[in-house]
């Protein structure tokens, strides 16, 4: 194998194949790159552990085609330092050589032969634009549970019918969900499955920008998951696919609704939490055109702030988790949320309002949707 690449191509493309790397590996080959060069020009680099495979594809050219194996993570870090110059990529007897300018590097190769089949995604399912995709992932995954003890609550459960998309993440304390439109290849499918959310969210960051992402799932029985887009693919396998009802319990009745201007909100949040110690949470007291913000550590510290609020319905003093309600706030882009509670011990159910379009810049927004919910429990308060 002989090729010349640019050094941040395939420093890009190294990267992504990197991904799926076990730091440690139930096998030996399996920490290992496959790079495959093709008399076409195509250079392909891949990653598998045997629960998610990662492939890119970019140009190169091509002197002699050709298929090796080499140690991932260390190509990785060369690759990283490597000076702005092209790369030559070439083997010389069991070395797989990467020269750079005046930089060379001897890889000694793993058997290509021992290295498992690499799974081929289902069939393409439909697209969706990749800033909606990796804006919708990043929304709901801070929602994921991290108990790798209960599988089914560290996905992200993507529920499909026709043009709609559903995502959503809960960890039982809270639920982050998206509703989106997207082109699917065939207008009466349908699908519901739950993939690892750190695949999917690691996926998101790493997919280029301006491509359509091509979603690709299988029937019942399959149990692969597939996401191309921009030279760019990967597989991984489908958790248990049982799930909660999460649609059901972002509806209901609201008797305190507050609308406030996000960016201020988030900020004084952050402001309060700094006096609060891990499971003290932050007060909140809706009054009318006001919302006071409270925190406290036993008699060392305290915070307290004000600010103005659209707000109707009962007064409510209630309390969260900072770290949980800055997660929601996070997910929204628009300038103002809406908070919406039911009782001091309820879920309270956050969401975005679109900007209004009129002259009135300093109002809130109408009362459409704007498909991002996060519903989030309170924290109990002492009497």
């Amino acid at each position: 194998m002989e090729l010349r690449v640019d050094r941040q191509t395939l420093a890009d493309a190294v990267a992504w194949a990197a991904r799926t790397l076990p730091a440690r590996p139930a096998l030996p080959v399996l920490a290992g790159m496959l790079i495959e060069a093709t008399a076409e020009g195509e250079l392909t680099l891949a990653g598998f552990d045997y629960e998610v495979s990662a492939r890119a594809r970019d140009d190169a050219t091509v002197t002699e085609p050709g298929l090796v194996l080499v140690p991932g993570r260390l190509l990785s870090d060369i690759v990283r330092n490597l000076p702005p110059q092209p790369v030559d990529i070439f083997t010389k007897g069991a070395e797989v050589v990467v020269r750079c300018g005046p930089a060379e590097f001897g890889l000694r190769t793993l058997p290509v032969e021992d290295y498992p089949t690499l799974p081929e995604p289902p069939a393409q399912a439909g697209t969706i634009p990749s800033d909606l995709f990796a804006t919708a992932i990043g929304q709901v995954t801070p929602a994921a549970g991290r108990d790798d003890t209960l599988p089914m609550l560290t996905g992200v459960r993507i529920d499909i019918e026709g043009d709609t998309m559903w995502m959503a993440c809960t960890d039982r304390y809270r639920i982050a969900a998206r509703e989106l439109t997207w082109s699917p290849a065939d207008a009466g499918f349908t699908a519901g499955v739950v993939v690892p959310a750190r695949t999917l969210a690691d996926t998101a960051k790493a997919i280029r920008r301006g491509e359509d992402v091509t979603i690709s799932l299988g029937g019942a029985g399959d149990n692969l998951i597939g996401v191309s887009g921009g030279g760019r693919s990967m597989t991984s396998r489908l958790l248990d696919d049982q799930y909660i009802n999460y649609k059901s319990r972002l509806t209901g009745t609201w008797s305190s609704i507050a609308e406030i201007r996000v960016a201020p909100f988030t900020e004084a949040l952050k402001r309060a939490a700094l006096v609060t110690e891990r499971g003290t949470p932050i007060q909140l007291a809706f009054t009318s055109g006001e919302v006071r913000i409270r925190a406290a550590t036993g008699d060392s510290a305290r915070a307290n702030e004000s600010l103005e609020v659209e707000f109707t319905g009962d007064d409510i003093d209630i309390a969260f988790a900072p770290q949980y309600l800055l997660d929601g706030l996070a997910g929204i882009d628009t300038e103002y949320a809406r908070l919406e509670c039911a009782g001091p011990t309820k879920a309270a159910l956050l969401t975005a309002i679109p900007d209004k379009k009129d002259d009135d810049e300093d109002a809130p927004g109408d009362q459409a949707d704007t498909g991002y919910r996060y519903l989030v429990m309170p924290v109990r308060l002492n009497s």
